[in-house]
């Protein structure tokens, strides 16, 4: 079973602690086993630290890291320079044993802290980035993307965004299927890009991702590979087209055919990682108009072909180190999921966005 070690320093945010507790703790096997083992884990002696308005005994200590597939460094309320004591050993042993490690909103200062992500993109909430910038220069800030994967190290922008990026990994351990249901169960759409940016000054507090909009998000999943036009999807919601866009604005930061084309190549995804399918009928089940439509959309959202794609996805597993087996993995290309591009206008019957 991939475990995931959760490390709580003092002064911990409380929703950075237990947003990949659920998360994860959410994922399960097709025979209802749990995906991961969470241990919360402290380098306090008595395993408390200050969680703000409560506090938090973490039954185990830093020896939970040389024993953990996954580290999760969530945010503190006042990022320290320094870390405590054998924090910093521990995670850099852990990194050089191939330890996957990712931070959650200003977690990002605690990862940088210990150098690894020197030379790398990172990313962290908005508000706090010009100081990691300032604080760590040898760390490339990018404020305006929801996470950056770069294999084994990952860092993820404020709140929401941490569920994104937990729901990346879980993906990229199980499959689709089941970061989908764990998706599901966090009421959390499985399609906000890495990319789309951050919501850094808005007239009126955005509404929760998957709020009013969550039955046409739904619906919009499980009929993406119809022939389905703006004007149809706004039937759907009743609404008008202008209305639409605005509501998709503000809930998930793109727009309906951008999460379109992206639900398709999720859906491709899963049926490259499942199927021996050809890939001119999963364009067709995926509801692309094309093959050609296909590949150039699939290229551009997932970095790579399709039969690129199932290659990689299939030599990970079939060497028992990919998503069925539940050990680490990379995502296979390398490259950092913060591209921010359009899936493009190749959908079946579907208008550019």
């Amino acid at each position: 079973m991939h475990t995931v070690a959760v490390l709580v320093l003092d002064g911990v945010v409380p929703f950075d602690l237990s947003a990949p507790i659920d998360a994860f703790g959410w994922a399960r096997l097709p025979d209802g086993r749990p995906a991961y083992r969470v241990r919360v884990c402290s380098p306090a002696p008595s395993g408390e630290v200050s969680a703000g308005a409560f506090t938090v005994r973490a039954p185990y200590g830093l020896e939970a890291l040389a024993e953990a597939d996954t580290i999760i460094l969530p945010g503190v309320e006042n990022p320290p320079h320094e870390l405590p004591p054998g924090v910093a050993e521990a995670l850099r042993d852990a990194a050089a044993n191939g330890t996957r490690i990712a931070s959650v909103c200003v977690g990002a200062f605690l990862f940088a802290a210990t150098g690894l992500l020197d030379g790398l993109r990172a990313t962290t909430h908005w508000v706090a980035a010009r100081e990691l910038a300032l604080r760590y220069p040898k760390v490339e800030v990018d404020p305006n993307v929801l996470y950056v994967d770069h294999g084994r190290f990952l860092t993820s922008a404020g709140a929401a965004a941490a569920l994104d990026m937990c729901l990346h990994m879980i993906r990229n351990d199980y499959g689709s299927a089941i970061a989908a249901q764990a998706a599901r169960m966090s009421v959390m759409p499985l399609e906000r890009e890495g990319g789309q940016a951050q919501f850094i000054a808005q007239d009126l507090t955005p509404a929760p991702a998957g709020a009013t909009l969550e039955p046409l998000l739904v619906w919009l999943e499980d009929n993406c590979g119809d022939d389905l036009t703006l004007d149809r999807i706004a039937e759907r919601a009743g609404m008008s087209t202008r209305t639409l866009n605005r509501r998709f604005r503000e809930q998930t930061g793109t727009t309906p055919l951008r999460w379109l084309h992206r639900a398709r190549v999720r859906r491709a995804q899963y049926l490259l990682e499942s199927t021996a399918y050809p890939v001119e009928r999963i364009a067709a089940q995926a509801g692309f108009g094309s093959p050609t439509a296909f590949r150039e959309c699939f290229r551009k959202v997932a970095g790579t072909s399709p039969q690129g794609y199932r290659r990689a996805f299939r030599s990970r597993e079939n060497a028992g180190t990919g998503a069925r087996a539940g050990t680490r993995t990379s995502t296979g290309s390398g490259t950092l999921v913060d591209s921010g591009t359009s899936a493009g206008a190749g959908a079946s019957g579907a208008a550019g966005p």
